[in-house]
């Protein structure tokens, strides 16, 4: 197996990819996370998770290296970390019993290599008072995450149910990404193939 790199902080994701591998490196990169005008917002999880992929590949160009970003869409806002209370208070009365995607891209990059994934999970809360509202944001939970809550924390209390992949609103499809990494570290050891011509 090629040596792999995380390129996230996220305490979250390198819990979840422990369960795929224990042999990998963190390397959190500071990518411009700038999305090019007129981008579908389902497309945008997969192009920031492949900018931070490429990011650290160049540091790392004979290891495997996973970007990973999650976004939280509603009615076509994708709902990023919250800029103070006052923002994430807004995310979650807008979230209140409603039903939002939340969407992980995942992105595998070798040298020149790449393949990247999108694994989607509709989310349903359950309608919330601004008490209950307030009462979590006084967690301090809300602040780090997309959407202003963590499904694995506190904010499990405002789900009402899911369908999809539970692990995907954490931070990391690791069903999906165990078996896509098995395929491209298939797709990687091929021999290339020469196109110059016999002499």
């Amino acid at each position: 197996m090629s040596k792999i790199i995380l390129a996230s902080g996220s305490p979250r994701r390198q819990e979840l990819l422990k369960l795929v591998t224990d042999d990998f490196e963190i390397c959190p990169v500071d990518a411009d996370e700038t999305l090019p005008a007129g981008m579908p917002v389902e497309m945008t999880a997969a192009f920031l998770a492949d900018l931070k992929a490429k990011s650290c590949a160049k540091l790392f160009p004979d290891a495997i290296v996973i970007g990973c970003d999650t976004v939280v869409i509603l009615e076509d806002e994708i709902m990023g970390k919250p800029k103070d209370r006052e923002d994430a208070f807004r995310m979650l009365r807008k979230l209140s019993g409603e039903v939002h995607s939340v969407m992980t891209g995942v992105s595998l990059y070798y040298n020149t290599q790449t393949t990247v994934f999108t694994t989607e999970t509709r989310v349903e809360f359950y309608p919330l008072s601004d008490a209950e509202i307030n009462a979590y944001l006084d967690t301090g939970e809300p602040f780090d995450k997309a959407g202003a809550y963590g499904i694995q924390g506190k904010g499990s209390l405002l789900v009402r149910g899911i369908e999809g992949d539970y692990f995907n609103v954490v931070g990391l499809p690791v069903a999906s990404l165990s078996r896509n990494l098995k395929q491209f570290e298939t797709l990687i050891r091929k021999p290339k193939i020469s196109l110059r011509p016999k002499i």
